[in-house]
């Protein structure tokens, strides 16, 4: 995901092609979550960033960059936060909460992120179910919420979530194969859900 804000060009987990990324500027910032293949891909974030980009990662992942990246990283655990990064940037833990995936995303090894940028404060998931800290959020503008069997969490839980910490705005991503319009229906008039195609 690209994020284009105040000034600002923020990359989130950039994977794929590096040509994907030729129609945006080098980013200001990249955000990676985890360090699973569709989140992270090395070669990827070595072509992507350029000589002002600044990364933010997981305290796990930052120690597995190679040295000229780790050079430009941030280190950010679950629950800190940091404004060297030009802004408020604060760390939500992001992992699995059902026993039966807990192994893809255990506890305290992968971030979610809340950017506060021109007076709003914008959450982006990473890959997660509805955690405690999720749902003790508090004055999200504009969230990114995941949704993805068996990974993170199903469109009932994803809106159960909503719910709790009630963002004015939500974007289903990293939700392919689900029913997003279900889970604009479930969430009712708990916050705005803005439906896009991520996978044209």
């Amino acid at each position: 995901m690209v994020v284009e804000w105040s000034g600002k060009t923020i990359y989130v987990d950039p994977v794929g092609q590096p040509a994907w990324y030729k129609a945006f500027p080098k980013p200001d910032l990249v955000l990676l979550t985890h360090v699973h293949g569709d989140h992270y891909r090395e070669a990827v974030l070595t072509a992507v960033v350029g000589p002002k980009t600044q990364i933010v990662a997981p305290p796990a992942l930052a120690k597995a960059l190679d040295k000229g990246l780790k050079e430009k990283t941030i280190a950010l655990a679950n629950g800190a936060a940091t404004d060297k990064v030009g802004f408020k940037l604060e760390s939500v833990a992001s992992y699995n909460t059902t026993a039966q995936r807990k192994r893809f995303h255990p506890k305290g090894q992968g971030n979610g992120y809340v950017l506060n940028l021109g007076g709003q404060r914008i959450y982006i998931s990473g890959d997660t179910e509805g955690t405690p800290e999720m749902r003790a959020l508090k004055g999200i503008d504009v969230a990114f919420l995941c949704m993805n069997l068996p990974y993170t969490m199903d469109v009932v839980a994803a809106a159960a979530a909503v719910k709790a910490f009630r963002p004015k705005v939500v974007y289903p991503y990293h939700s392919r194969g689900q029913d997003t319009m279900k889970f604009k229906q479930l969430v009712g008039d708990a916050a705005e859900v803005r439906l896009r195609n991520w996978y044209k």
